[in-house]
């Protein structure tokens, strides 16, 4: 029999391409009558991708393709430079799946497409071809259900985004709560943003059903409110997480992955304090100084990932700081007056970091990956969003699922890089202690959500079972 080819474009960005390629491979182990190919799309002029792709283990199953890298304009538009990588990649998608359906490369029955939540202009590709596509969506569902309502309330009742902000706050299906305005994502507030988040939610609904890297027990509310909204009910959502990156990176940076680990290896069980916002978060000098304050006036042990940020008006990665910069930054003594309790890296490993016993708690931006991860290892989260959807993913810890600790739920980093205010020493310090409280309601419920976690996808869990489903319908297209 013809096994079902699934392929796969997920975004360039690291964040999204490894949930991406969790679930890749989870379909083919799951499924011996799935092939998947993988289209991989990169920004012009980097390589941070090749270390994923490159470990993928290359089968009969799974197939990676490197699409020729489509150099843009020196002067195109960074918000618009993903958008224009993308049409102008288009051909080149064409042309690999009209080599996988025919001739040579034939191996399968092309049967769906599987693109990212940033990537729905390729559902245009997947009509073409005539096959349903669904979006693997990298966030939470009560995120999508935001987003998805969101573009009902401005296509039907024409509310935009300066009516918005006359609000304090707004009921929302997939949240229990009101959700206070200065918690919903910068897309969706901005004026300059309304005709990016407009054609991203339009995107999304022209997909024939929603893969989430969620899973049912952690947002029952928000997986109810699609079956039961008449807004929401008519797009089918697959909730199959959590998708984490399981994969010990190697060690890079000045720092050595052994060093941390080893150093954790002697603290005391729950007692150290992680601080990482993610692989594009960072702060200018002021904010760095106020943390360095924190954590030296509540006396705990900490790991602190530390990124300088980019150059002004790029879209480049925050780097590493050489150490001269660094002890320029910090206040004056801090590294000599903390070497004992705590580490400074730059580069982290996240998933092991969170995974040791030593570690008790999480000052985090609430990217989605993290949360996960967060909870998957037990461990809860201070929450610090900085952009995107991460106020609405720290509202939603703190306020509905009681999992995490408020440090600054309605701090905002805009696109020049500049943040809406400073947050002080003792906010930061309070949410470190009240994060690293064992006896906590927060600590408790994070554990508990934690075993779930680590059954929805097995066999009989609620993962496990929306991806029977998704499977199911896959196949029945070669089938039918």
């Amino acid at each position: 029999m013809n096994k079902a080819e699934v392929v796969f474009i997920p975004f360039p960005g690291l964040s999204h391409l490894v949930s991406t390629l969790e679930f890749a491979k989870l379909l083919i182990n799951r499924d011996n009558r799935l092939r998947v190919t993988v289209l991989v799309i990169k920004f012009p002029n980097t390589a941070e991708t090749d270390v994923f792709t490159k470990s993928l283990p290359i089968t009969d199953s799974l197939h990676i393709i490197n699409l020729p890298e489509c150099p843009l304009p020196s002067n195109t538009n960074p918000r618009s430079a993903m958008n224009d990588l993308l049409e102008a990649q288009k051909p080149n998608v064409k042309q690999a799946i009209s080599n996988i359906t025919t001739g040579e490369g034939k191996h399968g029955h092309l049967a769906a497409f599987i693109v990212d939540m940033f990537c729905t202009t390729m559902i245009d590709v997947a009509k073409e071809f005539s096959v349903p596509a669904f979006v693997f969506f990298t966030s939470g569902i009560a995120s999508l259900g935001l987003f998805l309502h969101l573009h009902t309330l401005r296509e039907q009742d024409n509310i935009d985004s300066t009516q918005l902000l006359q609000q304090n706050e707004l009921a929302i299906p997939t949240f229990a709560n009101l959700v206070p305005i200065n918690s919903l994502p910068e897309a969706v507030i901005y004026k300059e943003r309304e005709s990016f988040f407009m054609n991203f939610a339009k995107g999304l609904k022209k997909a024939n059903g929603i893969i989430v890297n969620s899973f049912e027990e952690l947002e029952s509310h928000a997986v109810h409110s699609f079956f039961s909204h008449p807004d929401l009910a008519a797009l089918p959502i697959y909730p199959v997480g959590p998708m984490l990156n399981p994969k010990k990176p190697e060690s890079k940076g000045n720092l050595d992955y052994d060093d941390i680990i080893k150093w954790l290896d002697d603290q005391p069980p729950s007692s150290v304090v992680f601080l990482c916002f993610g692989t594009r978060g960072s702060f200018h000098d002021d904010q760095i100084k106020e943390i360095a304050l924190a954590i030296e006036n509540s006396g705990t042990r900490f790991i602190w990932s530390v990124r300088k940020p980019s150059p002004k008006g790029t879209m480049v990665a925050p780097s590493d700081y050489p150490l001269s910069d660094l002890n320029s930054v910090l206040p004056k003594g801090f590294l000599d007056r903390t070497i004992d309790i705590g580490k400074i890296i730059s580069w982290a490993p996240q998933t092991e970091i969170l995974a040791h016993p030593a570690t008790g708690g999480f000052v985090s931006h609430c990217g989605w990956n993290s949360t996960l991860e967060s909870i998957n290892f037990g461990v809860p989260i201070a929450a610090w969003p900085l952009y995107a959807e991460q106020p609405s993913n720290a509202f939603q810890l703190v306020y509905e699922l009681k999992m995490g600790v408020e440090i600054a739920l309605d701090y905002k980093v805009v696109l020049s890089g500049e943040s809406n205010y400073l947050v002080t020493a003792d906010k930061i310090e309070r949410g470190i202690r009240n994060v690293l409280d064992k006896d906590g309601e927060v600590k408790k419920k994070v554990k508990e959500m934690s075993e779930k976690s680590k059954k929805t996808l097995l066999e009989g869990g609620s993962s496990y079972i929306y991806v029977s489903r998704l499977i199911d319908y896959i196949v029945n297209q070669v089938s039918n």
